[in-house]
């Protein structure tokens, strides 16, 4: 689950991260007295006004605007509210504004890069840091990889202080300026593991002109899988900014990743799926979607995922491929049938069933009297939908 930039910094905050002031406004009045009680607590005329969307890259989009005065602010904020946003992360079709974090005007110094992230071949959380902050982590890691420095987290002793004194003096900090980033970085470091982050992103982490260590912007991901231990992660759940398909998906306890291909792919297991998307992709076509029903899927739910399939204008064609196991193949075919006739077939369906119960699946397929085409095997069928999509 994604946060707003604002919720990151109220949530890191609380664990001792420095932030600048500001305040979320929904309203170019809101933006307005926002900036006015900035001004006159900093004594600077000097505002940010920051489209709030859950994606990076929003500077290059048009998404924030630095302001002289409340009035300043005031107008930006009617720009950029129900804007179309479109940045190197959200694809062609943008997202649209519906709130907005209004912060103090800094004076910058240096901007630096640290984040948290799970270092899957270690088992640790990794910290790492660099020097170019402002610049997309992963451009640098592909251009210059000796520039990003990393320190890997006991997940029994947590961060250790003079692992983040290392990380300042790798970035050529010093002084007061070096003891602010080790608290900073020790702070983050235990903000990740306590609120079962899979992303704790600070760029840039600035240096300010007068010395202060603060983090400027804030991405955070927490990990799904924990939410059960966070009964407060609801009211963090901003659903304009989720796929309808996903959130639909989620509510039905099923694994559905849009994506931006054409050929609908519904199939029981993530190996499977994987291996499903790979061989459309073999065959010429692009999978729209991960969509894994899981091994012991009702009818009820098989209908849920050929309904969230249909769903989407893109699907030109569903392939629809299942190996029988815990999940029987009768099971698949009454929930297909089933669906098809609560929301009707608008594009080419085809089916490979293997596996338990494989030919009483086929029957109540064959039975139903629907425009099903039937696959011989995996390969066969990624190549029947990809023909029957074009």
């Amino acid at each position: 689950m994604k946060l707003h930039e604002h919720q990151g910094k109220e949530i890191l905050a609380r664990f001792g991260v420095a932030v600048p002031q500001g305040g979320v406004a929904y309203s170019a009045d809101d933006a307005k007295r926002v900036a006015e009680d900035l001004i006159a607590r900093t004594g600077s005329q000097t505002v940010v006004v920051k489209a709030q969307i859950h994606a990076g890259g929003r500077g290059k989009g048009g998404g924030i605007k630095v302001c002289k005065g409340a009035a300043a602010a005031r107008e930006a904020a009617q720009k950029l509210l129900g804007m179309t946003l479109v940045t190197p992360q959200t694809g062609p079709e943008g997202r649209v504004v519906k709130r907005l974090l209004v912060e103090q005007g800094l004076e910058l110094g240096r901007e630096l890069y640290l984040g948290a992230v799970v270092d899957r071949e270690r088992g640790r959380v990794a910290l790492m840091a660099c020097a170019e902050g402002g610049m997309e982590i992963e451009e640098v890691a592909a251009k210059s990889p000796e520039k990003i420095l990393r320190e890997h987290v006991d997940p029994g002793l947590g961060l250790q202080p003079f692992q983040a004194r290392r990380l300042a003096y790798g970035l050529g900090l010093a002084g007061d300026t070096a003891r602010q980033f080790a608290t900073l970085a020790l702070a983050l470091a235990r903000a990740f593991n306590e609120l079962d982050c899979s992303l704790c992103e600070i760029n840039p982490l600035v240096v300010t002109g007068d010395g202060r260590v603060l983090a400027l912007d804030a991405k955070i991901s927490l990990d799904d899988n924990a939410a059960f231990r966070h009964k407060d992660w609801a009211d963090l759940r901003d659903a304009n900014e989720e796929d309808p398909g996903e959130a639909e998906a989620k509510a039905h306890d099923l694994s559905y990743i849009r994506l931006s291909g054409t050929v609908g792919c519904m199939v029981n297991g993530a190996g499977l799926a994987m291996a499903t998307m790979d061989i459309i992709k073999q065959a010429g076509g692009e999978p729209a979607n991960f969509l894994d029903v899981g091994g012991g899927a009702t009818a009820e739910k098989v209908t849920q995922a050929f309904k969230i399939l249909t769903a989407d204008p893109r699907v030109r064609g569903i392939f629809i491929n299942i190996f029988g196991g815990i999940m029987k193949c009768d099971t698949i075919a009454e929930g297909v049938v089933a669906a098809v006739k609560e929301v009707g077939l608008r594009a080419p369906l085809v089916v490979r069933l293997e596996g338990t119960n494989v030919d009483k699946g086929r029957a109540i397929l064959e039975r139903s009297g629907l425009r099903v085409i039937a696959a011989a095997d995996m390969a066969d069928g990624a190549k029947r939908i990809v023909e029957a999509a074009r």
